[in-house]
Protein backbone atom coordinates (compact mmCIF):
# COMPACT_ATOMS: atom_id res chain seq x y z
CA UNK A 1 0.00 0.00 0.00
CA UNK A 2 1.27 3.90 -0.82
CA UNK A 3 0.83 6.67 1.10
CA UNK A 4 1.08 9.10 -1.46
CA UNK A 5 -0.46 8.11 -5.16
CA UNK A 6 1.05 10.60 -8.40
CA UNK A 7 -0.82 10.49 -11.14
CA UNK A 8 1.50 11.42 -14.12
CA UNK A 9 -0.89 12.41 -16.96
CA UNK A 10 1.42 12.47 -19.64
CA UNK A 11 1.32 9.82 -22.94
CA UNK A 12 5.32 9.97 -22.74
CA UNK A 13 7.97 7.52 -21.16
CA UNK A 14 10.76 9.90 -19.56
CA UNK A 15 8.65 13.03 -20.72
CA UNK A 16 9.17 16.47 -18.14
CA UNK A 17 6.14 15.44 -16.70
CA UNK A 18 7.49 12.00 -15.61
CA UNK A 19 10.61 13.91 -14.12
CA UNK A 20 8.48 16.50 -11.67
CA UNK A 21 6.58 13.50 -10.34
CA UNK A 22 9.75 11.50 -9.79
CA UNK A 23 11.49 14.42 -7.95
CA UNK A 24 8.02 14.91 -5.62
CA UNK A 25 8.17 11.46 -5.07
CA UNK A 26 11.48 11.52 -4.00
CA UNK A 27 10.69 14.41 -1.06
CA UNK A 28 7.75 12.53 0.01
CA UNK A 29 10.22 9.50 0.38
CA UNK A 30 12.57 11.23 1.77
CA UNK A 31 9.55 12.26 4.71
CA UNK A 32 9.38 8.35 5.35
CA UNK A 33 6.12 8.05 3.44
CA UNK A 34 5.81 5.88 0.18
CA UNK A 35 4.94 6.69 -2.69
CA UNK A 36 3.73 5.15 -6.53
CA UNK A 37 3.68 7.09 -9.49
CA UNK A 38 0.85 5.69 -11.65
CA UNK A 39 1.59 6.74 -15.29
CA UNK A 40 -0.85 7.35 -17.77
CA UNK A 41 1.00 6.05 -20.62
CA UNK A 42 -0.35 4.02 -22.95
CA UNK A 43 -3.87 4.12 -20.85
CA UNK A 44 -7.39 5.63 -22.23
CA UNK A 45 -9.77 6.65 -20.27
CA UNK A 46 -13.01 7.27 -21.47
CA UNK A 47 -15.13 10.53 -19.77
CA UNK A 48 -17.93 9.88 -17.27
CA UNK A 49 -21.53 8.98 -18.64
CA UNK A 50 -23.20 9.93 -16.39
CA UNK A 51 -24.53 6.43 -15.66
CA UNK A 52 -25.30 6.80 -12.09
CA UNK A 53 -23.78 2.91 -11.26
CA UNK A 54 -21.23 4.46 -9.05
CA UNK A 55 -24.60 4.75 -6.66
CA UNK A 56 -25.70 1.56 -6.68
CA UNK A 57 -22.24 -0.21 -7.04
CA UNK A 58 -20.20 2.06 -4.59
CA UNK A 59 -16.94 2.20 -5.34
CA UNK A 60 -16.44 1.66 -8.53
CA UNK A 61 -17.23 2.97 -11.86
CA UNK A 62 -19.27 0.85 -14.50
CA UNK A 63 -16.36 1.66 -17.47
CA UNK A 64 -14.09 -0.93 -17.27
CA UNK A 65 -11.03 0.40 -19.00
CA UNK A 66 -8.68 0.25 -15.71
CA UNK A 67 -9.51 3.14 -13.94
CA UNK A 68 -11.22 1.45 -11.50
CA UNK A 69 -7.45 -0.27 -10.05
CA UNK A 70 -6.28 3.18 -9.63
CA UNK A 71 -9.71 4.12 -7.64
CA UNK A 72 -8.35 1.04 -5.02
CA UNK A 73 -4.87 2.41 -4.49
CA UNK A 74 -6.02 5.45 -4.26
CA UNK A 75 -8.72 4.65 -1.45
CA UNK A 76 -5.72 3.20 0.20
CA UNK A 77 -3.55 6.22 -0.20
CA UNK A 78 -3.31 9.39 2.19
CA UNK A 79 -2.47 11.97 -0.45
CA UNK A 80 -2.80 12.48 -4.12
CA UNK A 81 -1.36 14.37 -6.47
CA UNK A 82 -2.26 15.13 -10.22
CA UNK A 83 0.34 15.85 -12.65
CA UNK A 84 -0.29 17.66 -15.96
CA UNK A 85 1.03 18.66 -19.16
CA UNK A 86 -0.13 22.03 -20.34
CA UNK A 87 -2.38 20.83 -23.55
CA UNK A 88 -3.47 24.61 -25.78
CA UNK A 89 -3.64 25.93 -21.89
CA UNK A 90 -5.46 23.37 -20.03
CA UNK A 91 -4.91 19.96 -18.36
CA UNK A 92 -5.04 16.67 -20.56
CA UNK A 93 -7.75 15.53 -21.67
CA UNK A 94 -7.19 11.91 -20.48
CA UNK A 95 -6.23 12.99 -16.69
CA UNK A 96 -9.32 15.06 -16.50
CA UNK A 97 -11.46 12.47 -18.26
CA UNK A 98 -9.63 10.40 -14.94
CA UNK A 99 -10.25 12.81 -12.12
CA UNK A 100 -14.00 13.69 -12.97
CA UNK A 101 -14.57 9.74 -12.51
CA UNK A 102 -12.80 9.33 -9.94
CA UNK A 103 -14.90 11.94 -8.07
CA UNK A 104 -17.86 10.74 -9.00
CA UNK A 105 -16.50 7.40 -7.81
CA UNK A 106 -16.16 9.09 -4.26
CA UNK A 107 -19.11 10.80 -4.36
CA UNK A 108 -21.42 7.92 -5.50
CA UNK A 109 -20.63 6.62 -1.74
CA UNK A 110 -17.69 6.42 0.69
CA UNK A 111 -16.17 10.19 0.23
CA UNK A 112 -12.78 8.58 0.19
CA UNK A 113 -11.31 11.92 -1.25
CA UNK A 114 -12.32 13.86 1.63
CA UNK A 115 -9.52 14.93 4.02
CA UNK A 116 -6.95 13.22 1.49
CA UNK A 117 -3.75 15.21 1.18
CA UNK A 118 -2.57 16.67 -2.38
CA UNK A 119 -2.44 19.22 -4.62
CA UNK A 120 -1.96 19.97 -8.67
CA UNK A 121 1.21 20.09 -10.73
CA UNK A 122 1.22 21.39 -14.30
CA UNK A 123 4.57 21.41 -17.20
CA UNK A 124 4.48 22.97 -20.15
CA UNK A 125 6.59 24.77 -22.78
CA UNK A 126 5.63 28.48 -22.32
CA UNK A 127 1.81 29.13 -21.08
CA UNK A 128 -1.19 27.61 -20.14
CA UNK A 129 0.31 26.46 -16.30
CA UNK A 130 -1.95 28.83 -14.04
CA UNK A 131 -5.18 27.72 -16.11
CA UNK A 132 -4.14 24.09 -15.54
CA UNK A 133 -3.09 24.31 -12.14
CA UNK A 134 -6.86 26.25 -11.63
CA UNK A 135 -8.55 23.66 -13.42
CA UNK A 136 -7.27 20.67 -11.49
CA UNK A 137 -7.86 22.73 -8.23
CA UNK A 138 -11.31 22.51 -8.60
CA UNK A 139 -10.94 18.73 -8.24
CA UNK A 140 -9.20 18.93 -4.49
CA UNK A 141 -11.64 21.72 -3.86
CA UNK A 142 -14.76 20.22 -4.56
CA UNK A 143 -14.07 17.02 -2.87
CA UNK A 144 -13.25 18.25 0.38
CA UNK A 145 -9.39 17.71 0.14
CA UNK A 146 -6.39 19.30 1.55
CA UNK A 147 -4.18 21.42 -0.88
CA UNK A 148 -0.93 21.54 -0.04
CA UNK A 149 1.41 24.89 -0.76
CA UNK A 150 4.67 25.23 -1.98
CA UNK A 151 7.07 29.16 -2.63
CA UNK A 152 5.39 29.12 -5.77
CA UNK A 153 3.04 27.83 -7.97
CA UNK A 154 3.98 23.75 -8.94
CA UNK A 155 4.86 24.42 -12.63
CA UNK A 156 7.65 24.39 -14.44
CA UNK A 157 8.99 25.16 -17.83
CA UNK A 158 9.94 22.36 -20.90
CA UNK A 159 9.11 21.55 -24.56
CA UNK A 160 11.61 18.80 -25.47
CA UNK A 161 11.91 15.16 -23.26
CA UNK A 162 14.26 16.45 -20.04
CA UNK A 163 13.98 20.14 -20.34
CA UNK A 164 12.36 20.99 -17.34
CA UNK A 165 15.45 20.06 -15.36
CA UNK A 166 17.04 23.22 -16.68
CA UNK A 167 14.38 24.61 -14.71
CA UNK A 168 15.66 24.54 -11.01
CA UNK A 169 12.98 27.02 -9.75
CA UNK A 170 10.19 24.58 -11.12
CA UNK A 171 11.66 21.93 -9.76
CA UNK A 172 12.76 23.12 -6.14
CA UNK A 173 9.29 24.41 -5.94
CA UNK A 174 7.85 20.86 -7.04
CA UNK A 175 10.44 19.29 -4.34
CA UNK A 176 9.00 21.50 -1.53
CA UNK A 177 5.44 21.14 -2.70
CA UNK A 178 6.23 17.12 -2.02
CA UNK A 179 8.06 17.60 1.28
CA UNK A 180 4.69 19.63 2.19
CA UNK A 181 2.31 17.18 1.12
CA UNK A 182 4.47 14.39 3.43
CA UNK A 183 4.57 16.85 6.72
CA UNK A 184 0.92 17.41 6.43
CA UNK A 185 0.11 13.80 6.34
CA UNK A 186 2.35 12.92 9.00
CA UNK A 187 0.87 15.84 11.33
CA UNK A 188 -2.78 14.97 10.27
CA UNK A 189 -1.86 11.17 11.21
CA UNK A 190 0.06 11.85 14.21
CA UNK A 191 -1.72 10.14 18.01
CA UNK A 192 -3.21 13.12 19.12
CA UNK A 193 -1.92 12.88 22.95
CA UNK A 194 1.86 12.63 21.58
Amino acid sequence: MSDVIILNGSPRANGNTEILCRECAAEIEKSGLKPEIISFRGKEFRSCIACGSCKKKIGSCSIDDGLNEIIEKIKDAKGLIVASPVYFGTARGEIMSAVQRISMVSYGGERFLSKMVGGPIAVGRRGGHTSTIQELLMFYFINDMIVAGSDYWNIAFGKQAGEVAEDEEGLLTVRKFGGNVAEIIKAMNRDITE
